[in-house]
């Protein structure tokens, strides 16, 4: 009696252990979290649901590593140290900081100037929140620091220096896109095939979604909840930089955050910049510069680049595209939405 109820309980085991090993049905997973102080989302297709969550975990692990790392605000950062210390001497880094500090010259030099991470110089006097801003005398005085010919790298000894005193970077302008690369190459490494990464306005997709192209809308400046277009996207990556992501108004007058380094005012002429092409890094390294040339040269620089296209709206409402998107429009790139 005794051995027929151990085989019973063994089978029962048995069964049981079967039932919980299972995968988990594939499906769609989702999840949205605020990191880098703005809003993250992943959207992925999971062969095994488990997997895919756990695929989502170091996702969202990877943006609070970088955030840790590249955040201008948090004072044990890698970019504060360089802050507090560049000006003095020369500040061994990371292979990872070199390497952003590098990409972010190369869109310095390919933009003329229009980015420029050394913009925190006067940048960083601006608070959005509380509606602050420098006077004309502050940002006159701090001016001279914006000058990315003042971020001295050594390949040799992997360190960074500022050639002067008042110098300070912000890689805002860069680091969500890199952020959004690298979280696009750990779920490849975990055999995601299908996934959308999103951080704040730069967002990079991979695969397809059921079979059809993964649909990213451009919203209208001004009027948050209508989107002026809708862009069909496989294996793409498209950031946008708009007048209305942080800001505030006085005086009829819209301080933002898009910072325009000749000036060390917000740029203006343009509500928002699109760029499409292969990679978040890119398109978020372009649209800031787009922005600030605006139309003409915005648009001069676009298409002098391969493999990247760009959707301006400027000031009075009216959309301009790069030739590569007005070629292609038979084909329907681009949608507009009704409004």
């Amino acid at each position: 009696m005794i051995r027929k109820f151990f085989h019973i309980t063994i089978r029962a085991g048995f069964i049981a252990a079967l039932f919980f090993s299972a995968p988990a049905p594939a499906q769609w997973l989702s999840r949205d979290e605020a990191i880098m102080g703005t809003a993250i989302r992943v959207e992925l297709w999971a062969d095994d649901a488990l997997a895919g969550e756990a695929a989502i975990d170091a996702v969202m692990q990877e943006m609070h590593r970088i955030d840790q790392e590249m955040s201008p605000f948090k004072a044990d950062s890698e970019l504060s140290k360089i802050n507090r210390e560049a000006a003095q001497h020369a500040v061994a880094i990371s292979a990872e900081m070199f390497d952003i500090l590098t990409r972010s010259l190369e869109f310095s030099k390919i933009s003329g100037g229009a980015f420029d991470i050394t913009f925190s110089s006067v940048g960083y006097m601006y608070d959005y929140r509380r509606h602050i801003k420098p006077t004309e005398e502050q940002i006159k005085k701090a001016l001279p620091g914006i000058n990315y010919r003042h971020i001295l790298l050594d390949a040799q000894k992997r360190t960074v220096k500022f050639s002067q005193p008042g110098v300070r970077i912000d890689l805002g302008g860069i680091g969500k896109g890199y952020a959004v690369d690298n979280c696009i190459a750990l779920l490849k490494k975990r055999g995601i095939a299908h996934a959308l990464v999103t951080a704040g306005g730069d967002s990079r997709v991979i695969g397809d979604k059921d079979g059809h192209p993964w649909m990213v809308g451009i919203r209208d400046p001004r009027r948050k909840d209508n989107v002026v277009a809708v862009i069909p996207l496989i294996n793409s990556a498209i950031s946008t930089s708009g007048d209305y992501e942080r800001y505030f108004e006085a005086n009829g007058v819209r301080y933002h955050h898009i910072i325009n380094p000749k000036t060390g005012h917000s740029a203006s002429g343009v509500h928002s910049a699109t760029v499409i092409g292969p990679d978040a890094t890119t398109t978020d390294g372009l649209s800031k510069p787009v922005f600030i040339l605006g139309p003409e040269k915005g648009l001069a620089l676009i298409n002098s680049i391969p493999g990247v296209d760009a959707v301006i709206i400027d000031a009075a409402g009216k959309m301009f595209y790069s030739s590569g998107l007005q070629d292609k429009q038979s084909e329907a790139p681009l949608k507009p939405s009704a409004k």
